[in-house]
């Protein structure tokens, strides 16, 4: 069995620690195919822009579908233009964490779920064949967040062939609520770099904001974790990897 195939079964069978997907793959045949939804530019590389980067640099293949351009982002400027400068900002932190960034087609601020808008998540996410799949945690208080995460809950429960869920926090406390994790991601040796890719959306002024509410986070959860940065993750108990029911 290669490493592709053992990923896979270990995966199905809830043997298999998120962080174990980071290791180093030797050949490119065994690396995975991973995807990322998130409701706005920044959400992504907020929420599990460290394991992004580790499995980017581990030779995986790295999605990220945004569920909206963050149109409504940037106070006092159009939705147009807003979009434009967000698009730009997502696509340098895609540079930096070594992903590719798709756009979905909805407006931040009025996204909504109706017949058209999973059909066209799980087209999406079907068409990507992800091995890994990973999404906003539900309960939480931003709508778009909570619209993104039941789009893509929706297309993995249509899916045949089921990749692994799990789901990753944006700011614990104010927004994401209830989190209750099964696996740590020690991000510490690309801290700096996930940081880098957050700032990158400098409409946002994360730079700023960043220590009291991600930054607190990785911290917290290196805490929990034993490490000295973390991410953390809720697997779902019903996960399964392709080829297995």
């Amino acid at each position: 069995m290669d490493r592709r195939s053992y990923l896979r079964a270990a995966a199905s069978f809830g043997a298999l620690p998120l962080w174990q997907w980071t290791q180093l793959q030797e050949e490119p045949k065994n690396s995975l195919k991973v995807l990322v939804t998130g409701a706005h530019p920044d959400d992504p590389e907020t929420g599990c822009g460290g394991l992004i980067a580790l499995l980017s640099k581990a030779g995986h293949d790295v999605t990220v579908g945004y569920l909206t351009r963050g149109e409504a982002g940037i106070e006092g400027t159009s939705h147009e233009e807003a979009a434009r400068i967000r698009t730009a900002e997502a696509e340098t932190a895609s540079s930096l964490l070594g992903f590719k960034p798709h756009f979905l087609g909805q407006i931040d601020g009025s996204a909504g779920i109706n017949a058209e808008a999973y059909e066209t998540f799980y087209s999406f996410i079907s068409g990507q064949s992800p091995d890994l799949l990973l999404t906003h945690w539900p309960m939480d208080s931003h709508r778009d967040h909570r619209i993104c995460s039941m789009l893509t809950y929706d297309a993995w429960l249509r899916m045949p062939e089921k990749p692994a869920l799990y789901y990753y926090e944006v700011m614990s406390g104010i927004q994401t609520h209830n989190f209750n994790p099964t696996d740590y991601v020690d991000i510490t040796t690309v801290v700096e770099l996930k940081h880098q890719a957050c700032f990158a959306h400098k409409s946002q002024f994360i730079e700023k904001s960043y220590p009291n509410d991600h930054g607190r986070m990785e911290v917290f959860r290196g805490m929990e974790g034993g490490f000295a940065y973390a991410e953390a993750f809720v697997r779902h108990s019903k996960s399964r990897s392709l080829g297995f029911s």
